[in-house]
């Protein structure tokens, strides 16, 4: 059996329904299980309604669920044709009756707390995963569709909670692999229900846990994401246009890289498969042909240093200065148990000889945190900020690593610089405004010349070595020249 998930990218229309069938189909023999998440960018806007049913907005409110429900409606008729009707009537009508009576509750003063936002979050893959399960039945493969809420057991952690593994283990054998065994099983990602029913989430991107909760519930022998991207990249298409296909990588690089910023993965979905040693495959939906990028036990390739540049945005820097050094470790510590209580992610954190800083994820919440320090502490902030990380097992033991960044990054404004505690990375903090220059500056550096072995061009990568190559006069022509260009700065 493998698992296979798509993202709300390749699931966000009816084309790309269907093309995600034909998928699918070509896979039959290996017996897949289908995690998908929601359409298109449905989850944001189930929150934003929920924004306005709370703020007493009904008929916002009622516009954005409107829009939801007959872009759904549209989308299953385009897919089902003569049978979208029934199918309807029988499935998506009555979850949009639900949501209605939910937000309708939040209207009335219904307290917007955690479990009614995950109540709220979950209709988006309980539409798609029946929407996709009624188009595959239609397509000709037998299809079992089983609710991700009576597979997967969590704890009370509503929006980020944390899946119950012996429990959700042993339901995804009674269920899933059973039906596995002779159909094409579809199911939800990123939702989950406490024991006695409850629904949660998995926090944003939950999905791909859930594919990993699921091939290790079922001992799959592989874990497919798909997603719009050819695989793991060596620089973030958002922020730098051409970068390299990783062929291979390991799993725990592939965990800091997620962690850094790489979004192809959920930062949690390596940790299922890590216990079975499953590999779990990074391919493009839209390019389906191509190998993609393969997740293994062990990192290929050891001793190339740098096999990707991760980018954080949106970020703030912490500069606090403390007068003597005593005690500072515990204060450190303390600060950082303060964040993550809050749900501020700390992502770097650089002793200093009378301080110490922070890059921690933007919040509202920083400012009233930051008031409550013990006055005799300095406290500056910085907003605005980005965080750049080189990643690859060799890193700390790459000869002249250090000296290659600094020279890339010279006359840049970097305002922290930390190692990984896993020794895996390096990372620094700067100014958003000078991400994508910074990036293309590392790139140069250490992707001039990637072995083919570990690294393959994207058809983005050959257009833009062609278009530089072609700009450049004959006689000056240099096979070592950069193959990337800035790309414009979309927002994430």
């Amino acid at each position: 059996m493998i698992v296979m998930k798509f993202g709300g990218s390749s699931v966000a229309s009816a084309t790309a329904i269907e093309w995600v069938s034909g998928i699918v189909k070509q896979h039959l023999h290996a017996q897949p299980v289908v995690v998908v998440s929601a359409m298109g960018k449905t989850t944001d806007r189930l929150e934003e309604a929920l924004r306005h049913a709370a703020r007493g907005s009904s008929f916002s409110a009622w516009r954005q669920l409107e829009d939801l429900r007959q872009f759904h409606v549209h989308e299953t008729k385009r897919l089902l044709g003569e049978n979208a009707r029934a199918f309807l009537d029988q499935k998506v009508y009555p979850l949009f009756h639900e949501l209605h009576d939910t937000l309708v509750t939040v209207e009335e003063g219904t307290p917007v707390t955690p479990q009614v936002k995950d109540r709220v979050l979950s209709f988006g893959e309980r539409l798609s995963s029946e929407i996709v399960a009624a188009v595959f039945a239609r397509a000709g493969m037998k299809t079992t569709h089983i609710d991700a809420c009576d597979a997967i057991v969590t704890n009370d952690a509503f929006g980020h909670a944390a899946p119950l593994l012996w429990e959700t283990y042993a339901r995804l054998r009674r269920t899933v692999a059973v039906a596995a065994r002779d159909s094409v099983v579809v199911m939800g990602g990123f939702i989950g229900a406490t024991a006695d029913g409850r629904i949660t989430t998995l926090g944003r991107g939950g999905s791909d846990f859930t594919a990993s909760l699921v091939g290790a519930g079922i001992s799959a022998s592989e874990i497919q994401i798909w997603t719009d991207v050819d695989g793991i990249l060596s620089c973030d298409p958002r922020v730098l246009r051409g970068g390299y296909r990783l062929r291979a990588v390991g799993y725990d690089e592939a965990a800091e890289m997620a962690r850094l910023g790489a979004k192809v993965l959920h930062p949690d979905t390596v940790a299922p498969a890590v216990r079975q040693s499953i590999p779990i495959t990074i391919r493009n939906s839209r390019h389906p042909d191509l190998d993609g990028t393969c997740v293994t036990p062990q990192a290929p390739h050891p001793t190339v240093a740098v096999k990707c540049i991760a980018c954080l945005k949106d970020m703030a820097v912490i500069h606090l200065n403390v007068r003597g050094a005593a005690g500072l470790a515990n204060f450190s510590d303390g600060l950082h148990q303060l964040f993550t209580r809050n749900h501020i992610e700390v992502h770097l954190v650089q002793a200093r000889p009378n301080g110490v800083s922070f890059a921690v994820t933007n919040s509202a919440d920083l400012p009233a945190l930051l008031r409550h320090l013990d006055r005799s502490i300095a406290v500056t902030v910085e907003e605005n900020m980005a965080v750049v990380s080189l990643v690859g097992r060799g890193i700390t033991s790459g000869p002249g690593i250090a000296a290659r960044v600094r020279l890339a990054l010279q006359g840049q404004n970097v305002r922290m610089t930390a190692q990984g505690s896993s020794r895996l990375s390096m990372s620094f903090a700067l100014p958003e405004s000078a991400l994508a220059h910074c990036v293309e500056r590392l790139h140069r550096e250490f992707f001039r010349t990637p072995g083919e072995e570990l690294f393959a061009a994207t058809p983005e990568s050959a257009r833009v070595l062609s278009t530089a190559r072609a700009k450049m006069p004959p006689e000056k022509t240099d096979p070592g020249l950069p193959q990337v260009s800035p790309a414009s700065r979309p927002a994430y």
